[in-house]
């Protein structure tokens, strides 16, 4: 499965690179440049972490190693606390007592429960219009209720057994039903927890960035163990180059899934801008959250929902498991979809019953 995504990768960027040369007259070259326009972004928002992660994985691990196996549970779930490309990986990596539930941290649970924490709440908290912010916060708190789907498909599709995607996961189970609680009893207070969260991420990232460069310029070693800043702008490289073919891939998919994508959303309610929502989402959060004061109700609460396990999915997520961990290519899809697909189902479900 992972020879056969990779070639549709290798195809993708084949047909953006032929259409650059033509002068960008499909689109796709447009995407084809996309890819490597991503870079800097990309390297702002992880260099400074992976740089970073074996020193605070030494620090934390005094706490967090012994507390985790107290309960049962591999220290490396912690890592599953942070977004996969932002230190997430890297951390569950560092603390892992056993390295195949370190790496079903790293991928599939940082990429679902770490970036929402992470990104997707602060960063759409951010984005949407106070009056959305509601509809907004009952579409995460329904998305954490069945992110279990995605952390167990994940979990089975990584080659662990049910017993394990279960208790293995038993503090992001806890963290999900506090976050729940909170969006639903005390939404401002929470709103500012996680913008400052989000502030005290970017901190480190960007210390670590600044302590990687001058040991790279001046051979001085400001913090020992740091990972060398080189060998982090190898994985944001990869990350680069996966994403030349996959933003090519996802343009198509969006243009033939569209009109389908429309007749569905009309006869479950959903509205056009909802449903671009919704495909535009599994690429990057970003765009579908700017489309937010397009959709109506039920739309917004479903596209907040999706995004809890599935944002990401095609691009940033996609590059960065085939650069660090590519036989979980499946387990990181097969757990962001149908987490994904829970969740809107839920929200569906429960909206029909006015709930």
């Amino acid at each position: 499965m992972n020879r056969i995504l990779m070639l549709i990768m290798a195809a993708g960027a084949v047909v953006g690179g032929i259409d650059r040369i033509r002068g960008n007259r499909w689109g796709y070259g447009a995407k084809f440049e996309e890819g490597f326009q991503l870079l800097g972004s990309t390297a702002l928002s992880m260099a400074g972490m992976i740089c970073l992660a074996p020193v605070l994985a030494d620090v934390l691990g005094k706490v967090v190693i012994p507390l985790y196996r107290m309960i049962g549970v591999d220290p490396g779930m912690f890592g599953s606390l942070l977004a996969i490309d932002m230190g997430g990986y890297q951390l569950a990596k560092e603390l892992a007592s056993d390295a195949e539930i370190g790496s079903y941290a790293g991928i599939v649970a940082a990429s679902i429960f770490g970036c929402t924490v992470v990104f997707t709440i602060p960063v759409g908290m951010g984005m949407i219009r106070e009056e959305d912010r509601s509809c907004f916060a009952r579409g995460i708190m329904l998305g954490l209720v069945t992110i279990p789907a995605g952390l167990t498909v994940g979990g089975l599709l990584a080659g662990l057994s049910v017993s394990d995607c279960i208790w293995q996961n038993l503090p992001v189970f806890v963290l999900a039903l506090l976050l729940m609680l909170g969006l639903w009893k005390i939404p401002g207070r929470m709103i500012k927890g996680f913008c400052v969260f989000a502030k005290g991420i970017r901190l480190v990232i960007t210390i670590g960035l600044v302590l990687g460069t001058v040991e790279y310029l001046c051979g001085y070693h400001p913090v020992k163990g740091m990972t060398p800043l080189t060998e982090a702008m190898k994985v944001v490289s990869a990350i680069g180059i996966v994403m030349l073919g996959s933003l090519p891939v996802t343009e198509f998919l969006q243009r033939r899934l569209k009109k389908p994508f429309q007749i569905l959303g009309r006869r479950v309610g959903i509205n056009s801008a909802g449903m671009t929502g919704l495909l535009v989402g599994a690429v990057s959060a970003i765009p579908a959250l700017s489309m937010y004061r397009e959709m109506d109700e039920r739309s917004k609460v479903v596209n907040a929902a999706f995004l809890v396990s599935a944002a990401s999915m095609m691009a940033a997520h996609v590059g960065f498991t085939f650069s660090t961990e590519p036989q979980l290519l499946g387990a990181l899809i097969g757990g962001k979809i149908s987490g994904g697909a829970a969740a809107v189902a839920a929200v569906l479900l429960l909206q029909q019953r006015k709930i």
